[in-house]
């Protein structure tokens, strides 16, 4: 089989790599020059563990290739993924489709022979109707079909995501184009992936509505850990006690400083747009982006109340800044939040995050980048975890103590338990948990 992936973002660099590695022959699309020429020469766009060494080797194989001419890539397509950027459309919170049907449109210009246009990206209901309208509007010739085929892809496990998911989902309504998906995914029907074939509208629902059943988990264990603060509970041990239910589950319930990255914000927003637009308002969800916004912003006193009140003319050091770790992604990261915060309350921010510093630099100014979880800490008044890369969870307790000038930690990812560092002299400061206090 042959496919276009129109979009070498996350989504469509991701997925083409991993459909090329089936055996398809996959070449992915996009009018960034500078990007093309950058994979063709090797590089990567982002950071995703496995993504180069799997591009590198379908490369090789001549399964996998890139271009900017999506004209010439287009004829003799089996299918054409577009998989290009759905941002919160400025002003009001809709997704911006503006891409999506641009590409749609570029598409159909193309078109010589029957083809399945497919939407990767994550889009509201109604746009796979939409998409087919804009293809006959500019090629009332062309003979295709428009699925759709949303992506739950993690970032920093998404190859894994992509060989073994939980399930394909497709939404698609003649049996030519199910035909021309069941093939593509043909490798994943071998180990019995649960495939989903539905309406079109149904497809697009499911993505958001999973996306946004996730957020509000995370919103709901949060709120529950700020009640275990006031109370004298521990929110790990509830999370447990509820996550063992096998109606609810033990993922998506460790509490932290909110949700961020390329997916959460926007599709939530989104979703309670189209809601509100339909007359048939969220108010969980609604609720589910109020309170995840505010909890961000709230991180910031946290670090000044466990410095006395008071961050003025006081370093911080600061570990991690991607909105979760094994990645590059800094989009509604929580330190977009909080480091601003801390300068706007005088503190001096010394921060290190793996992977997305140069992300960082684009959106953060005025800040000490150093070159070590190490070196952060230097003559640091309190040491502040964002995100939990492995790299951070067993750190030297004699090194930070030597290191920092006050010995105060505010561990907004909980990954160091109360005792043990009470023990080591630190003033400890987590999320849902008693706060450890220096014997």
């Amino acid at each position: 089989m042959r496919i276009v992936m129109v979009g070498t973002g996350y989504v469509g660099l991701v997925t083409g790599a991993c459909f090329s590695e089936f055996g398809v022959d996959v070449v992915c699309v996009d009018k960034d020059a500078a990007k093309i020429a950058r994979l063709k020469a090797g590089g990567i766009p982002i950071f995703e563990p496995g993504l180069d060494k799997l591009v590198e080797t379908n490369v090789k194989a001549g399964r996998l290739s890139f271009t900017t001419n999506l004209a010439e890539a287009v004829p003799g397509a089996d299918a054409v993924f577009i998989a290009v950027g759905t941002p919160s459309r400025r002003g009001d919170g809709h997704a911006d489709l503006s891409y999506v049907y641009a590409a749609a449109e570029e598409i159909g210009r193309a078109l010589t022979g029957y083809a399945v246009v497919v939407t990767k990206s994550t889009v509201p209901v109604g746009t796979g109707r939409e998409v087919a309208r804009r293809i006959r509007a500019v090629r009332p010739d062309a003979e295709f079909d428009v699925a759709s085929n949303p992506e739950f892809l993690r970032e920093g496990a998404a190859i894994g995501d992509f060989m073994r998911p939980d399930r394909v989902v497709i939404g698609a309504e003649s049996e030519r184009a199910r035909e021309v998906m069941r093939q593509l995914y043909r490798p994943l029907y071998l180990i019995e992936t649960p495939i989903v074939f539905t309406a079109l509208e149904t497809s697009e629902l499911i993505k958001y509505a999973a996306n946004t059943f996730l957020a509000a988990k995370i919103t709901f264990i949060n709120e529950i850990a700020d009640l275990c603060e006031k109370v004298g509970a521990d929110v790990h041990d509830v999370a447990k006690g509820i996550g063992l239910d096998g109606r609810i589950g033990k993922k998506f319930l460790h509490p932290g400083p909110g949700y961020g990255g390329s997916c959460f914000p926007k599709d939530t927003l989104a979703l309670a747009k189209t809601a509100q637009d339909y007359g048939a308002p969220l108010k969980l969800v609604e609720s589910t982006i109020a309170v995840n916004d505010a909890r961000k912003k709230q991180m910031a006193q946290r670090v000044v109340a466990a410095c006395g009140g008071s961050v003025k003319g006081k370093t911080v050091a600061v570990l991690g800044l991607t909105f979760k770790p094994n990645t590059d992604d800094m989009r509604d990261s929580p330190s977009l939040d909080i480091v601003p915060a801390l300068q706007q309350a005088g503190a001096v921010i010394r921060a290190y995050d793996p992977e997305g510093m140069k992300e960082a630099k684009k959106m953060l100014k005025d800040v000490t980048w150093c070159e070590s979880a190490y070196d952060t800490m230097t003559d640091a008044d309190c040491l502040v975890i964002v995100t939990e890369w492995n790299e951070f969870r067993g750190l030297d307790m004699r090194r930070m103590q030597q290191l920092l000038r006050h010995k105060v930690i505010v561990d907004l990812r909980n990954v160091y338990n109360p005792a043990e560092m009470a023990a080591q002299g630190f003033a400890y400061h987590s999320i849902g948990r008693a706060t450890g206090t220096a014997a």
